[in-house]
């Protein structure tokens, strides 16, 4: 029993440190995006998804995986299925790059504070999953916390809900197949490298690109975009394989809390009383939340060490 207590905590601990650089990557990000700032969002997105393809296919090439993606191309209605995921991976990570690039990190943090909350509303509307009081109340208490955003503040949050709407339904479309995380995104890019290979190489011949236009350290970062997106996904695969889902539902938060930190102490970006208040009833459903789901979680481990 105490040798295998020992290697449960070997594995918890080896899946925080794949988790905790790839939260890091992913909260950590907007300081890599500006320095792209003086490139097109668009731009930005064709170049992410191309080079993005390149490392996930060495990855692939690594771990001899290329059977998951042949098995997914051979299916017609998973390819059907990837490409609608496309278009709103797409969306969401030129919203997110755009988002950054116009001064709202702050609006960026929002989004994945929101997210979690999100996805709950989602499974209940189109896989009739049932909600707990708990659950319920923490989305009364951050649907109250939007509404507050958008009445004093005489704006509604829309990059923020937009993001984290797309994402959802992203994680949404990927629960109802039965693909992977790491072939299911080189699939999505491998659809999405097709029309922007070919926009890229139109903007070249014109003298539009940017790509050995500017600097050789803007080529250099451009290249750099697989990183942003295939690394931590790397890194948070092997992770939540090692570690358990109460450990993976606390450190999801630290991929926004970076975010948050950025915008406020680092950016500067303004951040009046109103958001505040804002922010603290999203934390505030996110703790109901969160706790809930340990408790069902341990109640759920409990009741199987019984049976």
């Amino acid at each position: 029993m105490e040798h295998l207590k020992i290697d449960s905590n070997r594995n918890l601990s080896s899946g925080i440190a794949f988790l905790l650089p790839a939260y890091l990557i992913w909260g950590l990000c907007p300081i890599f995006w500006k320095l792209l700032s003086h490139v097109s969002s668009f731009e930005l997105l064709l170049h992410r998804t191309i080079w993005s393809l390149m490392f996930l296919l060495v990855i692939i090439g690594v771990q001899k995986r290329g059977n998951e993606l042949l098995n997914i191309l051979k299916s017609p209605s998973t390819v059907g299925l990837l490409s609608l995921s496309t278009l709103t991976l797409a969306f969401n990570w030129y919203l997110f790059i755009w988002a950054v690039n116009h001064d709202e990190v702050l609006q960026t943090s929002l989004a994945y504070y929101i997210n979690p909350l999100l996805i709950v509303f989602l499974g209940m509307m189109f896989l009739k999953e049932k909600l707990r009081k708990s659950q319920v109340i923490a989305l009364i208490i951050a649907s109250t916390g939007v509404g507050y955003y958008t009445l004093f503040l005489g704006q509604f949050p829309w990059i923020s809900i937009a993001i984290a709407v797309s994402f959802a339904i992203y994680g949404l479309m990927h629960k109802m197949m039965s693909v992977l995380p790491l072939p299911g995104l080189c699939i999505e890019t491998l659809l999405l490298s097709i029309p922007s290979s070919g926009y890229l190489f139109f903007l070249h011949i014109n003298g539009n690109g940017t790509m050995m236009n500017i600097s050789f350290s803007t080529d250099l970062l451009l290249i750099g975009t697989c990183l942003v997106t295939g690394l931590p996904l790397l890194f948070f695969t092997i992770g939540t394989k090692r570690s358990t889902l109460t450990t993976v539902g606390f450190m999801q938060y630290i991929a926004p809390c970076c975010s948050f930190l950025l915008a406020v102490f680092y950016y500067k970006e303004p951040f009046s009383v109103e958001k505040l208040i804002t922010f603290v009833m999203i934390w505030i459903a996110l703790g109901i939340y969160t706790f809930d789901s340990i408790y069902q979680h341990k109640d759920k481990f409990l009741k199987s060490k019984k049976g």
